[in-house]
């Protein structure tokens, strides 16, 4: 009886034994089959290897319109408003007339100015006649060499008024031309801002209106000066070359992002920094045929000053937008997506300007970005190099630097 109850357990032990086994093998068959899943699940996606290259110098700033020049009208004789001649917001020539000041007073003042001439040259010719009288008694000494000298001296003091009223009349005729307001320059003259009847004056220069010449126009803006001189540096240093013309090009938004299609060049830089902002002011000009463009309108500017060696872009599709700023997905060491945050500057035509971020041979993924999350298993399916895509067919011949003609 004990051998048999022995025989029985070890039977028993056995079974247990066998039923480990196959439980073991089934877990690691599970295990293998989820590890196989994992990787048929890996995402397809196409990246771009990040490689340096010329990448466009690109600023962007914003500023304001300004008209290349402003004339402000102002009142050059006092007098009664009459009548406006132009219609308010529409062009003008130079020389046309723009209001009518009360013309009467100026009309009297120049005919009372005309009599007192009269009576001047009146008053010069009885003086010259007793000088030609005395000048034959004084030589048969009938009349004092005393009275001959007093006489030639009231002749001369009466030559000098009938001057020096002439030159009033001269002014009363520019006082009476002034009662008609003529237009300084050519532009567009803007509201009135006295109306008919209103009392203007000489002695305050009551403004009138103003006129704007709206092309070509000046949009301005303010940069730092740190970054003036930095960008002066890398020109010197070579680390920035510009264009063979030595011209800054200047492309134009509005302030809804819609850009304008005429081109500008950067033709002004302040030499002096302002002392409350540390700033310096840059001017473009830009033609205006169909006056879109109009003063005081904000705008933003991107100026392009040459091209950098060595930079690094990224197509503008593989770049995420968040409140934490901007990043890119790339595949790690272990194949799996990896966000890593970046600098980006501006745009290269489609693509974006990384300035910090980035080093080369990054694999940065621009397609899935949708599906994709940090950590998922991804598969190359197409990978291509980054290039400028304002750089394609340019060569170094053309882009070699000349400063002559650029004014930073």
């Amino acid at each position: 009886m004990p051998v048999l109850k022995y025989i029985k357990i070890s039977s028993c032990l056995f079974s247990l034994a066998l039923i480990a086994c196959q439980a073991g093998e089934e877990g690691d068959a599970a295990a293998q089959s989820q590890s196989q899943a994992q990787a048929s699940q890996a995402m397809a996606v196409q990246t771009v290897t990040v490689r340096k290259h010329n990448v466009p110098n690109v600023i962007e700033l914003p500023g304001r319109v300004e008209p290349v020049r402003q004339a402000e009208v102002r009142a050059r004789v006092t007098g009664i408003v009459q009548k406006r001649l132009y219609e308010e917001g529409t062009d003008v020539t130079a020389g046309q007339a723009l209001f009518n000041i009360d013309p009467r007073e100026v009309k009297a003042n120049l005919a009372q100015v005309k009599a007192t001439l009269q009576r001047a040259e009146a008053t010069a010719a009885n003086a010259k006649t007793v000088v030609n009288r005395f000048k034959n008694l004084v030589e048969l000494q009938a009349v004092s060499q005393q009275e001959y000298d007093s006489a030639v001296a009231a002749s001369r003091e009466a030559d000098a008024s009938v001057i020096q009223i002439k030159a009033q009349i001269d002014s009363a005729n520019l006082q009476l031309g002034y009662t008609t307001v003529r237009a300084p320059i050519a532009g567009r003259a803007r509201r009135a801002n006295v109306t008919e009847g209103a009392l203007v004056s000489a002695g305050e220069a009551t403004l009138m209106t103003q006129i704007e010449q709206l092309d070509p126009v000046y949009v301005t803006v303010a940069q730092s000066s740190s970054k003036v001189l930095e960008i002066r540096r890398a020109i010197a240093d070579g680390g920035i070359q510009l264009d063979e013309n030595g011209k800054t090009k200047v492309e134009l938004f509005f302030g809804d992002g819609t850009p304008y299609s005429e081109t500008g060049y950067l033709d002004f830089l302040d030499f002096s920094v302002n002392e409350s902002t540390g700033t310096i002011n840059l001017r473009a000009e830009f033609p205006n045929p169909d006056k879109i463009l109009l003063p005081g309108e904000f705008v933003h500017a991107r100026f392009y000053v040459g091209s950098r060696k060595n930079g690094i872009s990224v197509p503008q599709n593989s770049v995420n937008f968040s409140e934490s700023g901007a990043s890119v997905f790339v595949i790690n060491a272990e194949g799996k997506a990896e966000v890593k945050p970046v600098k980006i500057g501006a745009m290269d035509g489609k693509d974006w300007v990384v300035e910090s971020g980035l080093t080369v041979g990054d694999e940065v993924i621009t397609s899935n970005l949708q599906k994709i999350r940090p950590g998922a298993a991804v598969e190359i399916t197409d990978s291509q190099e980054t290039m400028s895509s304002s750089a394609v067919g340019n060569t170094s011949e053309n882009m070699e630097s000349s400063e002559e003609g650029n004014p930073l």
